[in-house]
């Protein structure tokens, strides 16, 4: 019997080893993991380095965005888009009671210095916006129908020529986009106005609706990896959701907005500012659990960062140059 028991034993305990090499080499998601009592080791500092290719950054003196609201957004929604942008303006952080701001995690992208020794600008402002609620360019679009409708805004003279400024598109929940929710949550890219002139455009979408487990996290539960319960968004998923995308690709246009700026890897399918420190929003962030973050005792709802008119906004963390780390804000 003695050595039946020994052979059990030895039995259990090589399975045991198998389970826990398996789940060693198991790949990790950055789907919401709630952080276990014992502290994991923080994953907020990386070994990533971008690096810096001479090109142009955004460095102002002001960064101007242009909206298109393509397809129907709600008043409420449009509302929670533009307080977020107006929350980068510094003006706009000086008159908060309360800290960290947006305008605080921006600071980080001042850290960016082109080959003149300029950094990117600190101000950002929304300039102008438009709608275009009866679909010009039809519900499925590619990605060159987002440069068309910024070509034609500033045909039209919504929009001024402004190559210091972005151009955000940003499509509702029923309209889909060529790439988006398929490997992207969004993208920057660039086209020639004139013969000298070259502006920089954007996309966001909306992916409530569309993918939500893709690119809604820590709002929405993940697509992959192990289950756990989503965030509550202190607005709206989907706003919340897309604030996160639209502070991601604003990041990098204006970091890396000709593809010849501060980036790792293919200049074609970079990690910029932020894409280079993915699933990270807080203090001790791992993948699987963005990090410490604040919840508001009335919504429950879990950001970072204030913004105007009271709102509160989750903001990703972004690669610092100086430090070499993923920086995010700290409460």
């Amino acid at each position: 019997m003695g050595d039946r028991q020994l052979m059990i034993r030895s039995l259990l305990f090589l399975l045991l080893v198998s389970i826990v090499g398996l789940l060693a080499i198991a790949p990790c998601s950055h789907g919401l993991n709630p952080k276990p009592d014992d502290q994991l080791p923080s994953l907020v500092t990386t070994s990533t380095q971008l690096k810096y290719h001479n090109g142009p950054l955004l460095t102002g003196p002001t960064i101007n965005i242009y909206l298109i609201w393509y397809g129907p957004f709600s008043l409420t929604n449009r509302t929670i888009i533009s307080n977020f942008f107006a929350s980068l303006d510094p003006s706009t952080a000086h008159s908060l009671r309360r800290q960290p701001t947006v305008s605080t995690w921006w600071a980080t992208a001042k850290s960016y210095k082109d080959a003149t020794g300029k950094p990117v600008s600190g101000s950002v402002k929304l300039a102008r916006e438009v709608g275009d609620v009866n679909y010009s360019r039809g519900k499925n679009i590619k990605r060159a129908d987002i440069a068309i409708l910024v070509k034609n805004a500033i045909a039209q003279k919504a929009f001024p020529v402004d190559p210091t400024g972005i151009y955000f598109v940003l499509t509702a929940a029923d309209v889909t986009v060529e790439k988006f929710c398929m490997g992207s949550c969004g993208f920057h890219d660039s086209f020639m106005v004139s013969p000298t002139e070259r502006v920089v455009y954007a996309h966001v979408g909306d992916p409530h609706a569309q993918c939500p487990s893709l690119c809604a996290w820590p709002y929405a539960v993940p697509s992959y990896g192990p289950p756990g319960p989503a965030l509550v968004a202190p607005n709206s998923v989907g706003m919340d959701a897309m604030v996160v995308n639209i502070a991601t690709v604003l990041a990098g246009a204006a970091t890396n907005p000709l593809k010849t700026g501060y980036f790792q890897g293919d200049a074609l399918a970079p990690l910029e500012a932020v894409t280079a420190c993915p699933g990270i929003f807080g203090a001790d962030a791992y993948p699987g659990y963005p990090g410490k973050l604040m919840v508001d005792q009335a919504s429950k709802g879990s950001f970072n960062v204030y913004g105007a008119e009271g709102r509160m906004f989750l903001v990703p963390g972004m690669w610092d140059p100086l430090s070499l780390t993923c920086k995010v804000v700290v409460a």
